[in-house]
């Protein structure tokens, strides 16, 4: 299976996508609520994966109640997850390979993340990445976060390009559905997530890897 056209710019998902992030947030997660003598199940994590912090507070309210202390849960994860990700942070396959033939065939990309500014920047240099994006749409530059269509379409638009011609990559439900509510070719690469029938369903492609997606774009282009 092919694109259905040639895409003429690429928006790409941050964590979970380019960065291997979200296993070690889960981990540090499940650390915090342990340490507060909770538990922190998988699937509720699994739903929180790709929205927005506000979407994800509600999740975690719900099922710790509202006695529970979820400002220290919360700042004990982050905290362990910060003091892994400046040592662990690891790019995803096909990151860079994937990047280098875009410049090659000239389409410009942006990042449309439910992350915030802080955490991009940091992400992206650490690996050398800094010059590698045209923009990067983080939390607090759209109105509504994923599933809604906001980030994408804040991504397109600093593109100066149509959402319709442009390509999205995502791993999460949240994302895809974001995505295709845009209006873009989307393709699921997935991570933690399992495709499911919806996502194959909103998808153009379900695929392995970057390099999949890498091999995809330089055939609708040759076509």
């Amino acid at each position: 299976m092919s694109l259905p056209r040639a895409p003429r710019a690429v928006v790409f998902d941050m964590d979970g996508l380019l960065f291997d992030t979200e296993t070690l947030y889960r981990d540090c997660m499940g650390a915090a609520a342990q340490a507060m003598g909770a538990e922190m199940p998988l699937e509720l994590y699994l739903r929180m994966i790709g929205t927005p912090w506000e979407t994800s507070r509600q999740m975690l309210l719900e099922h710790f109640g509202d006695a529970f202390d979820l400002d220290t849960l919360v700042d004990t994860a982050k905290h362990g997850f910060k003091a892994r990700v400046s040592v662990e942070l690891c790019m995803k396959a096909g990151v860079v390979e994937l990047l280098d033939t875009l410049d090659e065939l000239g389409l410009p990309r942006a990042i449309a993340t439910s992350s915030g500014h802080d955490s991009v920047d940091h992400h992206l240099s650490m690996h050398g990445l800094d010059g590698r994006f045209h923009t990067r749409v983080a939390h607090g530059d759209y109105q509504r976060g994923k599933p809604n269509p906001d980030p994408f379409l804040t991504a397109a638009e600093r593109l100066g390009i149509a959402p319709t011609e442009c390509l999205a990559l995502e791993d999460s439900h949240a994302g895809v559905r974001a995505a295709s509510a845009a209006g873009m070719m989307t393709i699921m690469v997935p991570d933690l997530l399992h495709p499911t029938q919806e996502m194959h369903d909103l998808c153009v492609r379900v695929a392995a890897d970057l390099h999949e997606v890498e091999r995809l774009i330089r055939a609708a282009v040759r076509d």
